[in-house]
């Protein structure tokens, strides 16, 4: 079964093209407004799209999402809304690849199986889930394979070489490089310090390469774009959004800021 995360990542590949992955929480700052998000992210040159589904108990991020994600489920947003949202943004386009970034607990109460299948009649293509490490995914993983979702995982500056072997030998799509300890929107990027863990990484795997914690700026993408596959932005767009007034006004603080980081990413040479 072929997925849309491996003919993104091969188009690119061909053409020296990096991936620039953005991050928005779904219903935030309004779920009517998610989807036009979404497609305003496309526009602005994202290549993947990364979804953050609220929970009330978002550890392993810092106060910029977990704030998006309070305001999210204020707003009546669930994982079915998600995945509702997820639809309907497929309505207008087929291609652009979707991970669902999130918690365990939220497709723990949906059920392991319906899950899986409502995610792709919805068009999920990658899960991401922070809190489930490759030994707690054996449940879920049988019914993601089933339905040709991807199993997307983490790897962290703490990682130990026999550690990350266990999680090269399970991920699919792509591997997501923590480029810090710490929450996501910390001030921590130190964009010299990736080359050595990603020389680690490849030596386990030919996934590509995601670096996502800490990119802010157009700079950071772009010296991050030198050494990886894909460059995650989150915490920095997620604060442009968290004022808008209109679907509109939050279409044109998308386009006005990744925009230029695309073309930085594109640029970097």
């Amino acid at each position: 079964m072929s997925n849309k995360i491996d003919t993104r990542f091969e188009t690119l590949s061909r053409t020296g093209v990096k991936a620039l992955v953005p991050f928005v929480t779904v219903g935030d700052p309004n779920p009517v407004w998610t989807v036009d998000i979404m497609h305003a992210l496309v526009k602005s040159g994202a290549d993947l799209l990364e979804l953050g589904v609220p929970f009330s108990d978002p550890v392993a991020d810092g106060p910029v999402i977990q704030s998006a994600s309070e305001r999210a489920i204020s707003r009546g947003v669930t994982l079915r809304s998600v995945l509702d949202t997820v639809e309907t943004f497929r309505c207008q386009d087929e291609d652009t690849p979707i991970v669902l970034m999130g918690y365990l607990n939220p497709i723990e109460r949906y059920g392991h199986a319906a899950f899986a299948e409502d995610a792709a009649r919805a068009g999920v293509d990658g899960v991401l889930l922070v809190d489930c490490p490759p030994e707690e995914m054996a449940l879920l993983r049988g019914h993601l394979d089933e339905h040709g979702i991807y199993p997307i995982h983490l790897v962290a500056p703490t990682t130990t070489s026999e550690r990350l072997q266990i999680i090269a030998g399970q991920a699919r799509g792509f591997l997501y490089y923590v480029s810090f300890k710490g929450v996501t929107g910390a001030n921590s990027l130190d964009e010299a310090g990736l080359c050595g863990p990603i020389r680690e990484i490849r030596s386990h795997s030919d996934l590509p390469i995601a670096v996502g914690f800490g990119i802010k700026t157009a700079d950071n993408a772009a010296a991050v774009a030198g050494v990886a596959d894909a460059v995650v932005i989150g915490s920095a767009l997620v604060e442009q959004l968290q004022n808008a007034r209109s679907s509109n006004d939050a279409c044109e603080r998308v386009m006005g800021f990744l925009a230029p980081i695309r073309q930085a990413m594109d640029n970097r040479n």
